[in-house]
C-alpha cells in the first residue's frame, strides 16, 4: 500500500464516524522533522470541504530524554487554548485510539512562506502579530482540574542535558573529527547553566516549537488576526523568551538584527512578567545557544541518519544565529567561553557544499 494509501486507511473510517460523510481525496503533506503525519483531506459531503488530518506515529524514544514520557496527546490543551482565544485549529472529530484528529484546515500559506513575498511593513506587522500571540499564550492559566499534562512539562535541566549531548556529538563533528571528551564536558556545563538561569526564570506556557512554519497567515482574516498557531502538542512550561527565540531566531527565517530588535523592544513589556530589559536580553541570547545548537544537530541528524537533506540549506543560518549569541555570552563565564570557542569553529557553509 502507498504511504497515501496507508493514510487514506487510516483516516477514513475516523471521518465517517465523525462527520458522517466520506473522503473524496486526500493530500499527504510534506513530512517534518518529527514522525507524525498530516495530510488534507477533501469531504464528500463538502461540509467542510477540507481539513487536515494529523495521524500519530510510533515516537522514536531517542528523540527525548531518556526516562522522559512522550508527548500528551493535542486534547484538552487544543481546547483551553481555543477557550481562551488563541487562534487554533477547531476540532471536527477524531479518534484517539487511532491516533488521527480531524482539524480546520488553515490552509498552505505558512509565515514562513508568506514573509518571503511580502513588503517589509508587512512582514513587521505579521511578525508583530505573532510576538502579541506569545504574550496572550503567557497568560493562559493552568485550569484548576489538572486536567492540561503541558503544565507539568517544563524545559528542565534533562533536556537541556539532552541538547547538550546532541550538539556534542552531531554538530561539532562538523568541525571535520569528533568532540573530544574535553570538549563535550564543555558543551554539558555551558547547558547546565543556561539550565539554571531558566529554572530561576518565570515559568510560563510555551507553545515550545514556535516558528514560521508552525504559524499560518490565514487570508480570509484581517490585518491584526491573520496569524494561526498549529503543532500545538509539544507545549511546556519555559522562560518568558523561549517562543520568542524559536520565532526570531527562527532557522527558517532569518531575520535582521534590527528587526529582531525592533519586535524584542515592543513584546518585552506586554509579556506578563516583563522581564528587566538587560535579564531578558541575556535570557534571549542563553536559550538560543540551546535551542539553535539542538536545531543545528537535528538538521544534520536528519540528512545523516535518514537522507532527508532538506534543512541543511538552514544550516548558514542558524550558525550565524548560534555565533551571534554566543559572542555576547561570552563574557558570562569560563564554560560559555569555550562554547563560544566551540561555535566559532563550526562551518557556515551548507554542509552539501563543502
Amino acid at each position: 500500500m502507498t504511504a497515501g494509501g496507508d493514510l487514506a486507511a487510516r483516516i477514513a473510517p475516523v471521518l465517517g464516524r465523525a462527520l458522517g460523510t466520506g473522503l473524496l481525496r486526500l493530500e499527504a503533506l510534506p513530512r517534518q522533522l518529527g514522525p507524525r503525519r498530516f495530510a488534507r483531506v477533501w469531504t464528500a459531503s463538502g461540509r467542510p470541504p477540507t481539513l487536515i488530518a494529523r495521524v500519530d506515529a510510533p515516537e522514536d524514544p531517542a528523540g527525548r530524554p531518556a526516562g522522559a514520557a512522550p508527548e500528551p496527546p493535542l486534547e484538552p490543551l487544543r481546547r483551553l487554548l481555543e477557550r481562551a482565544g488563541l487562534p487554533v485549529p477547531r476540532r471536527h472529530g477524531g479518534d484517539p485510539g487511532a491516533g488521527v484528529e480531524l482539524l480546520e484546515d488553515f490552509g498552505d500559506t505558512s509565515l514562513e512562506a508568506a514573509v518571503r513575498t511580502v513588503p517589509p511593513a508587512e512582514r513587521r506587522a505579521l511578525y508583530a502579530e505573532a510576538c502579541e500571540l506569545v504574550a496572550r499564550l503567557q497568560r493562559v492559566a493552568a485550569p484548576e482540574d489538572g486536567s492540561v499534562e503541558a503544565f507539568r512539562r517544563h524545559l528542565d535541566a534533562p533536556l537541556f542535558a539532552y541538547k547538550a549531548e546532541l550538539f556534542a556529538s552531531v554538530s561539532l563533528r562538523e568541525r571535520g573529527h569528533p568532540a573530544s571528551p574535553a570538549e563535550s564536558a564543555a558543551v554539558r556545563e555551558a547547558f547546565a547553566q543556561v539550565a539554571e538561569e531558566a529554572r530561576a526564570a518565570p515559568a510560563r506556557l510555551a507553545h515550545r516549537d514556535y516558528q514560521s512554519a508552525n504559524l499560518h497567515v490565514r487570508p480570509d482574516r484581517p490585518p491584526g488576526a491573520r496569524l494561526g498557531l498549529i503543532d500545538l502538542q509539544g507545549a511546556l512550561l519555559a522562560p518568558p523568551e523561549y517562543d520568542l527565540v524559536c520565532l526570531l531566531r527562527d532557522s527558517y527565517v532569518e531575520l535582521a538584527p534590527e528587526e529582531v530588535a525592533l519586535q524584542l523592544a515592543r513584546v518585552r513589556p506586554r509579556l506578563p512578567d516583563a522581564p528587566e530589559p538587560g535579564v531578558f536580553a541575556r535570557r534571549f541570547d542563553l536559550l538560543t545557544l540551546t535551542r539553535k545548537g539542538k536545531d543545528h544537530a537535528r538538521f544534520l541528524q536528519a540528512a545523516r541518519d535518514r537522507g532527508d537533506s532538506r534543512y541543511l540549506r538552514f544550516v548558514p543560518a542558524t550558525v550565524r544565529a548560534l555565533r551571534a549569541a554566543a559572542g555576547r555570552c561570552a563574557a558570562e563565564g569560563a564554560a560559555l567561553a569555550r562554547l563560544a570557542e566551540l561555535v566559532f569553529e563550526l562551518p557556515e557553509e551548507t554542509p552539501c557544499a563543502r
